[in-house]
């Protein structure tokens, strides 16, 4: 009894550190936080209707990941968009190329499977799908270096995804099949050139629709 009691204890100081990191980087990327903002714990914890740790946790997680110094918001300008995507193009096209010559089966199950729900699911679906497609790939080059550098990616990457999908960027999931199908063949060349385009591609569709928005 007490082991479950800790058990639910734990994923309810999960789900509100999610609740609480979610809400946070909503609110920095629709720009409701503007720069500069200081972020008080109290208030955000009321706001939300949980305690502080986990707002404490979500702002710490923010720090790590750019959107926030000093508890300040910082919004990255596109400059620091292009810097953080440039790395991500690095890093992915070698993890796409890797996987041509090491994924598993099942892991190629599991993209192909993305692949299918990003043709066929709606806009929620297809965001977990993209989600996932990426992360199944650099996953699988069991290089803890690199997965805690993407990690550290996460609020700008889930900008992009956002605004990819929510807009229909063309060709999106086109190009996760071609790059799945070069995995699939084993042709390493091919997968981390697809895989660089691909997210090129996604690069400067974000960048012209903050602009357009601007």
């Amino acid at each position: 009894m007490i082991r479950e009691t800790i058990v639910l204890v734990k994923k309810d100081n999960v789900h509100a550190y999610v609740q609480a990191y979610e809400y946070i980087r909503d609110r920095i990327l629709n720009g409701e936080l503007e720069r500069g903002t200081k972020l008080v714990e109290e208030r955000l914890a009321e706001e939300i209707g949980i305690s502080r740790t986990p707002v404490r946790e979500s702002i710490r997680k923010l720090e790590q990941e750019g959107l926030i110094k000093q508890k300040r918001v910082v919004n990255p300008s596109d400059m620091d968009l292009r810097h953080i995507f440039q790395v991500r193009i690095l890093l992915e096209g070698f993890a796409a190329r890797h996987c041509a010559s090491f994924m598993t089966e099942e892991a190629l199950v599991k993209l192909k499977e993305c692949v299918d729900i990003g043709s066929t699911g709606n806009t929620e679906e297809v965001m977990s799908a993209n989600n996932e497609f990426h992360d199944i790939i650099v996953g699988a080059t069991n290089n803890p270096m690199m997965i805690d550098i993407i990690d550290r990616m996460q609020s700008i990457i889930y900008l992009f995804r956002k605004t990819v999908v929510y807009h229909k960027r063309p060709f999106l999931i086109e190009e996760h099949h071609d790059i799945y199908k070069a995995i699939l063949l084993h042709n390493g060349d091919e997968a981390e050139r697809l895989m660089k385009e691909h997210l090129q591609n996604d690069l400067e569709f974000c960048l012209n629709r903050m602009e357009t928005q601007q």
